[in-house]
C-alpha cells in the first residue's frame, strides 16, 4: 500500500491543482443553474426516467390518462360546468378567476393546461424512486408546469387581453415600462455595491418599522440586547425573551405599530427583550453553531437576569431561533436534572454563570425534527450541500441574495409568476407594505454555521435523534421540563406544521398545540383585528399518549380571530402576580432601539 503523499510533493500539488479545477467547473455549472447543483438534479431526473422506462404497465396507464383528461378538457371547454342556477361554477385556481377565462378561446387554452398540469404531476410520481429523489421531481414538475403557465403571457393571457383594450393598449404600455425598470435596475446592482448606495427601503428602520420604544442594553459580537420600555403600571415579573430567526431581521416581530407583536406584549403587561442578529461578513466565517447558542441565546438569558434580577424568564423563539431556543432549554433542563440529582452530574461548560430558569418556551413555526423538512428538503441532499460550501468557503457567508432567492423559489407561483403577470402583463404598479419592505432587508450566514445546519439537523436530524450536542454535551428535547406553547400555521412551506407537530413525540413535558392560518411570515404576524384569521388549539398532557396531526386537526376546536390572545392567556396562567416595571439602568444603555446591528445592509 502507498504511503500517503506528503503535502508538497509533486503528486499532491497534482492533486490539489486537479481539486481545484473540479471546483472551478462545478461553481460554475452551479451559478449557470441558480445555484442548485447539477448532479443532484440529474440523479433524481435519471432516476425517474429509469423507473419509468422499466415500468410499461406504469406507461399504460399514463397513456389512457392522457386520452381521459384531453377528452374531460375538450368537454370543459365546450360544455363548461354550472351550478344548479346555471352560472359557472367559481374557478379553484386564482390565476384563471377572471370572467374574461371562460371566453373561447381562453377557455379552451386554459382546460388544456389544467389537463397537462394533472397528466405531469401524475406522471412524476413512479414507483419505486428514492423518497428525495421523489420530491425533488415533483417539486420541479410543478415548477416547470407554473413557468408554462397560459397566465404567465401575453398571447394566452386572456385577463390581459381583455384590459389592453379595455385600456388602448396601455396597460401593455405600462407592463413593458415596469419591465425595462426592473431590468436597468438588476442589471446596474452589483454584488458588491457598497451599502451605502443601497436603494432605501420602503419602510425605513426606526421611523416606519421597529419603531417600539426601547434601548440596546448588551452587546457581544453577534447580538444586540433590545429591553423595551413598559407600557403599563404593572408588568409580570417573568421578563419574556424573543428569539428571531438569523435567517431575517428581527423586526418581522416589530413591524408597523398596528402588527407588532412586541408592541403587543409590552401592552399586555410583559417585560419583552429581543435578540438583534449580527448581519455577518466574510470575518465572520468561522462562526459555527455552538457560537449561536453560546454568544446568541444563552449570553442574553444571562444578561436579562443580571439587569432583572428575575429568577425566571419566559423565552419565545421564532423559526431557527426557535430551533436554538429548544437546544438552549433541552441544555438547560439537563443541567436541572443533573442538580436534583436525576442524571449526570457533569458540569455543563456552554453555559454563562446566573442562567435564568424557563418559565415557559414557545416556539414558533419553529422545526426540531427535520426528517419531513416540506419544500426546503427539495435542496438538501449531499450533493447540494457541497455546492454551497463550494461558494461560502470563496465568500466566507451564504449571501442574503441566494437565501431571498431560495424562498421565492418555494414558492415561486405567487411571489414570481403571479407578481410578474399583474407587473408586466396587467402593468399594475406594485402596492408596497411593511412585510414586503422587511423580505427585502436581507441578511446573511456564516459558511461554518450554515453549513453545521445544513448537516446537522437537515441531513442527520441530529436534535430529535438525540445526538446533538451543546457545550460537549448530548441534548435531548425530552429533557426541556418548561411548559410549551408550539405554534404551526397552515400554509407554511418553510416549517410544515406536521413537522413542528412532531414536538409532540420528543417531549413529555406540557405542550399547547396552535395550528394558525396562514404561512410562515403571515400567519405568525397576525394581530388582533385582522379579517380573516382562525387558529385551533388544543393542550396535551403529561402522560396523555400520542395524538397524531390529522386526529388532533380534526378535533381541536377552531377560534376565529388572533391567536396572539390565546398566547397573552397562555402566558399569563404561568406567570406571577404582576409588580412594578424593572426599570432600565442607564449605565447598561448602550443606544436607543432597534440598535445598530439591524441597520447593516449588504448588497448580497
Amino acid at each position: 500500500m502507498d504511503k500517503q503523499a506528503s503535502p508538497g510533493s509533486p503528486y499532491e500539488r497534482q492533486r490539489q491543482t486537479a481539486r481545484a479545477l473540479d471546483e472551478s467547473v462545478q461553481a460554475q455549472m452551479a451559478r449557470a443553474n441558480m445555484g442548485l447543483s447539477p448532479v443532484s438534479m440529474a440523479l433524481a431526473a435519471a432516476d425517474w426516467a429509469l423507473h419509468l422506462a422499466v415500468s410499461p404497465g406504469r406507461q399504460m396507464v399514463l397513456g389512457q390518462r392522457a386520452l381521459a383528461l384531453a377528452q374531460q378538457a375538450w368537454l370543459a371547454s365546450a360544455r363548461p360546468a354550472t351550478d344548479a342556477e346555471g352560472q359557472p361554477l367559481p374557478e379553484k385556481d386564482a390565476r384563471f378567476r377572471d370572467a374574461s377565462w371562460q371566453q373561447w378561446p381562453f377557455n379552451a387554452v386554459k382546460e388544456s393546461f389544467k389537463a397537462s398540469d394533472a397528466w405531469w404531476r401524475e406522471a412524476a410520481q413512479v414507483d419505486g424512486l428514492t423518497r428525495h429523489h421523489q420530491h425533488v421531481v415533483d417539486f420541479f414538475a410543478r415548477q416547470a408546469l407554473d413557468a408554462v403557465s397560459p397566465s404567465n403571457w401575453p398571447f394566452t393571457n386572456a385577463e390581459a387581453q381583455q384590459r389592453a383594450r379595455e385600456t388602448g393598449g396601455q396597460s401593455l404600455l405600462q407592463g413593458y415600462q415596469h419591465f425595462t425598470e426592473d431590468l436597468k435596475k438588476h442589471q446596474s446592482a452589483p454584488h458588491d455595491a457598497d451599502p451605502q448606495a443601497l436603494e432605501p427601503l420602503t419602510f425605513e428602520v426606526g421611523k416606519d418599522v421597529a419603531v417600539t420604544p426601547g434601548k440596546v442594553v448588551f452587546r457581544n459580537h453577534l447580538i444586540e440586547l433590545i429591553q423595551y420600555a413598559p407600557t403599563t403600571d404593572k408588568v409580570y415579573p417573568e421578563p419574556l425573551l424573543i428569539v428571531p430567526s438569523c435567517i431575517m431581521k428581527y423586526y418581522i416581530l416589530d413591524l408597523s405599530p398596528s402588527n407588532s407583536m412586541v408592541r403587543y406584549l409590552v401592552g399586555r403587561g410583559y417585560t419583552v427583550f429581543i435578540v438583534s442578529w449580527r448581519n455577518p461578513d466574510a470575518s465572520d466565517r468561522d462562526l459555527g453553531m455552538q457560537d449561536y447558542l453560546r454568544l446568541g441565546v444563552m449570553e442574553a438569558m444571562a444578561a436579562i437576569r443580571e439587569r432583572t434580577k428575575a429568577p425566571r424568564i419566559h423565552a419565545l423563539g421564532y423559526c431557527l431561533g426557535g430551533t436554538f431556543l429548544a437546544m438552549v432549554a433541552a441544555a438547560l433542563g439537563r443541567r436541572s436534572r443533573a442538580a436534583q440529582g436525576k442524571g449526570h452530574t457533569r458540569e455543563h461548560a456552554a453555559f454563562p454563570p446566573h442562567m435564568p430558569e424557563l418559565a415557559s418556551v414557545t416556539l414558533l413555526a419553529a422545526q426540531t425534527d427535520f426528517s419531513e423538512p416540506g419544500e426546503m428538503g427539495v435542496f438538501i441532499d449531499d450533493d447540494q450541500i457541497q455546492t454551497l460550501r463550494q461558494d461560502m468557503e470563496r465568500k466566507g457567508y451564504f449571501s442574503g441574495k441566494a437565501m431571498a432567492g431560495s424562498f421565492q423559489f418555494l414558492n415561486a407561483r405567487d411571489l414570481i409568476w403571479s407578481r410578474n403577470t399583474r407587473r408586466y402583463l396587467l402593468g399594475q404598479d406594485e402596492v408596497d407594505f411593511d412585510l414586503m419592505s422587511w423580505n427585502a432587508d436581507v441578511t446573511r450566514l456564516p459558511a461554518r454555521m450554515h453549513s453545521e445546519y445544513l448537516s446537522s439537523l437537515f441531513l442527520n436530524n441530529a436534535l430529535a435523534a438525540g445526538q446533538y450536542r451543546v457545550g460537549g454535551v448530548g441534548v435531548a428535547l425530552m429533557d426541556i421540563h418548561a411548559p410549551m406553547l408550539v405554534v404551526g400555521t397552515t400554509r407554511d412551506h418553510v416549517s410544515p406544521w406536521r413537522s413542528v407537530y412532531k414536538i409532540h413525540l420528543q417531549t413529555d413535558t406540557h405542550v399547547t398545540f396552535v395550528l394558525a392560518a396562514g404561512g410562515h411570515n403571515a400567519g405568525i404576524v397576525s394581530e388582533p383585528g385582522r379579517a380573516r384569521r382562525s387558529y385551533q388549539i388544543a393542550a396535551t398532557e403529561d402522560g396523555q399518549g400520542w395524538t397524531g396531526p390529522d386526529e388532533w386537526e380534526a378535533n381541536a376546536p377552531v377560534r376565529e380571530g388572533s391567536w396572539w390572545e390565546a398566547m397573552d392567556a397562555w402566558l399569563k396562567e404561568r406567570s406571577g402576580e404582576p409588580v412594578a416595571p424593572p426599570a432600565i439602568d442607564p449605565a447598561t444603555v448602550l443606544c436607543d432601539a432597534p440598535g445598530e446591528f439591524v441597520m447593516v445592509r449588504y448588497a448580497d
